[in-house]
């Protein structure tokens, strides 16, 4: 299939630690503009996959190409999240003694900013940008509070907002909703959805609720290779994965 439409492609990917298979001939192709989950059972190999795609792990066999023809293995992690890979691990990292305003800030001035750091603290064009983020991820009205008092479903969203403003095309976000109550955890998937109108978004999740919220094309992932792909409904109908993974 052609590269030229994909945002991400791997190919053949495999990577061993210690003689253990972590990826197994893995292939997975995320159009630019599509959002997908990805599901499976602890150690399927999701956590390695996304350390492969931003260059933490190099992968023994198989290709890697972003935006159609950035070979990703020949790059280092700085170099990749340069190019706007942008990763959200699971626990939230934000600077918990600045205000939530001054989180995004501090990130605007990350590895793709758009905004140089020498630049004037408050240029028209980086006051509405900080506007704009602060609006997607639901933290206008709390703007000044340290981040220090956010609860943690609010924190998970100021540290999405950080990615936001580094300017990335793909987003890795990893277990967002864990943790979080019920309403957050809807708030989350619309939140993710409208962030997903201009990016590329990979989400890793076991939260099957969070996942029908997302509404997107599913990959379930299984001792290091896909074992299905589909609509969460067809993924869920699937024997095997109901064998090794729903059915738990």
């Amino acid at each position: 299939m052609s590269k030229s439409h994909t945002i991400l492609y791997l190919d053949g990917v495999s990577v061993s630690f210690d003689g253990f298979r972590a990826i197994n001939n893995l292939s997975l192709v995320l159009d630019k503009g599509e959002m997908r989950a990805i599901i499976g059972p602890n150690g399927a190999g999701k956590t390695t996959m996304m350390d492969i795609v931003t260059g933490k792990t190099r992968p023994d066999d198989g290709e890697v190409f972003f935006n159609g023809s950035v070979d990703l293995t020949k790059h280092d992690e700085a170099e990749i999240a340069m190019m706007g890979i942008g990763r959200k691990f699971q626990k939230p990292t934000v600077f918990e003694s600045h205000s939530v305003e001054d989180n995004i800030m501090l990130s605007l001035n990350g590895p793709r900013s758009i905004f140089p750091a020498l630049f004037h603290r408050s240029s028209t064009e980086e006051r509405q940008r900080i506007d704009e983020i602060l609006a997607t991820i639901r933290l206008d009205e709390k703007r000044n509070d340290l981040a220090a008092n956010l609860s943690h479903g609010q924190k998970q969203w100021l540290e999405i907002g950080m990615l936001l403003a580094q300017d990335p095309k793909l987003l890795l976000v990893d277990e967002p909703v864990a943790g979080m109550t019920d309403a957050e955890t809807e708030e989350t998937a619309r939140l993710l959805k409208e962030i997903a109108k201009t990016h590329s978004v990979i989400v890793v999740e076991h939260d099957m609720h969070f996942v029908r919220e997302l509404d997107v094309k599913v990959t379930c992932l299984h001792e290091g290779s896909v074992l299905s792909e589909g609509t969460l409904d067809f993924v869920s109908a699937d024997e095997r994965v109901v064998e090794v993974y729903l059915g738990r």
